[in-house]
């Protein structure tokens, strides 16, 4: 076990700052313990490795275990936001104001890798969350390998969640046969997606380094990667801030109700009425969906389609 500290420079919410990561509540990747200490399963460069962070005001403090701990570690401060500048946004509507002051601990984190924030986002597309959970779900089970763990016995041992997993290597991806992917409710046409951008995974992990106009178009040229999809990709890896999503179901709506009290904002409306957050789209979507205000519902939930029963 290796073990780092960080502490924040101001207030922080470690559970949802980092909760944007999670992939429904029963990701094989992400789980909350007992005691609301966050674990994470993720693969470096150096190999799998498991994260254990614990907010113990006014720092948290994380352990790892397993080949890539001392590179998750090295980069603990960045994961958790501390390149990130919340103190630089400027509210411009009374309610994305009152979100703002509300959750003054939250942060963008960034993990700096591509690959696991794409591939469940490929998942999502043109599907419900319900679905897309379900498919990274059960792809983990089946294809991942297990977390690394603590020494049988020891305090750690007995609070990490069962069952976590670290999500399949390159050479896993790419092996798992056709009725694989429809047994997990995922079409060819996301699943050519995912292989395609798995085939170039060294090139899109350069990404993460990159500015944000840059790491978009990177992205973008994988077919069946859109704008969606690498806008929600790089919130995760590069904590960019003003990578807005276009092209979702609900977005445009919430923030077109949210800031106006109308409905039926399409694309061109929300990106206007966050034209004033310029630079930090993002930030402001984020606060308007943690005001919890949306439009009420007056069509019924998308049909879930099963593929994996056809």
């Amino acid at each position: 076990m290796l073990e780092r500290v960080w502490v924040p420079p101001g207030p922080y919410d470690l559970r949802r700052s980092m909760g944007v990561l999670r992939r429904g509540p029963h990701d094989p990747a992400f789980q909350v313990d007992r005691r609301g200490a966050v674990w994470r399963a993720t693969r470096t460069p150096q190999g799998p490795a498991t994260l254990r962070l614990a907010s113990l005001r006014p720092r948290v403090e994380a352990a790892a275990w397993g080949p890539g701990a001392e590179w998750l570690l090295d980069r603990l401060p960045a994961l958790l936001g501390a390149g990130d500048r919340p103190e630089e946004f400027t509210p411009h509507h009374e309610l994305v104001a009152e979100a703002h002051r509300r959750h003054p601990g939250v942060r963008l984190v960034r993990t700096g890798r591509v690959l696991e924030s794409l591939i469940p986002s490929v998942l999502e597309q043109k599907i419900t969350t319900e679905e897309a959970y379900r498919a990274w779900r059960l792809l983990l089970r089946r294809h991942g390998e297990p977390a690394p763990a603590p020494s049988p016995g020891t305090p750690d041992a007995a609070a990490m969640p069962p069952g976590m997993r670290v999500m399949p290597d390159r050479r896993t991806w790419l092996s798992i046969p056709s009725w694989e992917w429809h047994r997990a409710g995922v079409d060819g046409k996301r699943s050519s997606a995912v292989l395609r951008a798995v085939r170039v995974a060294p090139r899109l992990e350069q990404a993460a380094a990159m500015e944000l106009p840059d790491a978009m178009t990177r992205l973008q040229l994988v077919p069946g990667v859109g704008p969606w999809t690498a806008a929600e990709v790089l919130q995760r890896s590069n904590g960019a801030a003003d990578a807005v999503t276009v092209g979702d179901l609900h977005l445009p709506g919430i923030v077109g109700y949210a800031l106006t009290g109308r409905r039926g904002a399409d694309d061109a409306a929300m990106l206007e009425l966050l034209e004033p957050y310029a630079g930090q789209r993002h930030r402001a979507t984020r606060l308007i969906m943690l005001s919890g205000v949306s439009p009420p519902r007056r069509e019924p939930r998308m049909r879930r389609w099963d593929i994996a029963r056809l």
